[in-house]
């Protein structure tokens, strides 16, 4: 049990990444927080008194981390908020979504057993989902589809969790693409590096323009998590829900705001090309050398996936509903590319253009 009086006690798994640290930030002082990660980079520690490292492809460190928990919180758990996963945009098959995403969740929950847990959050995507036509919006009981491998291991891992987790309520949130005011979203940031750099590719999509993806504010996102947390007493046992925002930007939408803003209201065109070509296009610049390119041949194949989410479950169930939108973001992200290139290249791990080196 534990002591009396003692903060409710919290689990954050990947809680050094983007959205575990601005979660455990979020949250401050009103849960003792326990941020599970691997030691070392890509990111600085979390702003937590109590940071353990915990490989979840291990079972002696998922053990070793959740005893540490038990001395000094106790056996009491009011929740486990479990993002870490294996995640890579090459899109090539890999052991890791079977070991990390896959099994590293399955060594968690049994771990979790020894403890009283009053919920478990697994955070899943958008793309577990068969797209969408124009017009139409995703809810939780579209017909899943997932396409490659990372949305493929989050099904996998969703069906393992709600066969295991026994008298543990778990909810399962289908995030949509997630950014921030400094972009930190890979597609994004790649489209306006393109766009930036006027390369001969931003004005060509192997696709129907009049599609998109949904993305949502990393900041609609912890809230989101603040108030599952909140509710956990009164969510179903097994809870289903979509986040994102309700406006799905076009690719031809996305290209034209970012092109006025960075080029000074210039009319951008941008045409649909085979996808044949494009494939070859990707082919032969994954093979040339230097650094490797975004587009990959694979993701020519989905250009013209369309995701548009209908968040009301979310809505009911949490009282939440995004209160950002990327087409009020976008000026401010462009505004900080223009004012430092530089250092907003490399915030987003992008290769800095030799002109703003």
């Amino acid at each position: 049990m534990n002591a009396p009086n003692s903060l409710p006690n919290i689990i954050v798994t990947g809680s050094s990444g983007l959205i575990g640290s601005a979660f455990i930030d979020r949250i401050g002082t009103r849960y003792r927080e326990f941020g599970f990660d691997r030691e070392g980079p890509p990111h600085p520690p979390p702003k937590t008194e109590h940071v353990i490292d915990c490989d979840v492809a291990s079972d002696e460190s998922v053990r070793k981390a959740l005893a540490e928990v038990r001395r000094v919180g106790g056996g009491r758990i009011a929740s486990v908020v479990h993002l870490a996963a294996y995640y890579d945009f090459a899109g090539e098959p890999s052991p890791l979504y079977e070991e990390i995403t896959v099994r590293g969740t399955e060594r968690l929950l049994r771990g979790l057993r020894e403890f009283e847990v009053e919920q478990f959050i697994f955070s899943s995507t958008m793309l577990v989902h068969a797209p969408c036509e124009p017009g139409e919006q995703i809810d939780e009981n579209w017909p899943l589809e997932p396409k490659w491998d990372y949305p493929k291991s989050k099904v996998q891992t969703e069906q393992l969790i709600l066969a295991e987790h026994g008298a543990m309520p778990v909810v399962v949130l289908r995030i949509a693409g997630v950014y921030d005011n400094d972009c930190q979203s890979l597609p994004i940031a790649n489209q306006i590096a393109r766009i930036y750099e006027r390369r001969m590719i931003s004005h060509v999509f192997p696709g129907d323009t009049t599609r998109g993806q949904a993305f949502m504010h990393l900041d609609d996102l912890t809230a989101a998590l603040e108030q599952t947390i909140e509710r956990r007493a009164q969510l179903p046992p097994e809870t289903v829900l979509l986040l994102g925002e309700r406006e799905t930007l076009s690719y031809e939408e996305m290209q034209r705001i970012i092109a006025r803003l960075l080029h000074d209201d210039e009319e951008w065109e941008t045409r649909q090309i085979p996808k044949a070509l494009a494939k070859a296009g990707a082919w032969l610049q994954d093979a040339m050398p230097g650094e490797e390119p975004f587009i990959r041949p694979w993701m020519i194949d989905l250009a013209d996936d369309h995701y548009a989410l209908d968040t009301t479950r979310a809505r009911e169930l949490l009282d939440w509903e995004s209160r950002r939108s990327l087409r009020v973001t976008l000026p401010g992200m462009i505004a900080q590319l223009k004012r430092d290139p530089k250092a907003w290249f490399e915030k987003n791990n992008l290769p800095v253009p030799d002109e703003v080196k």
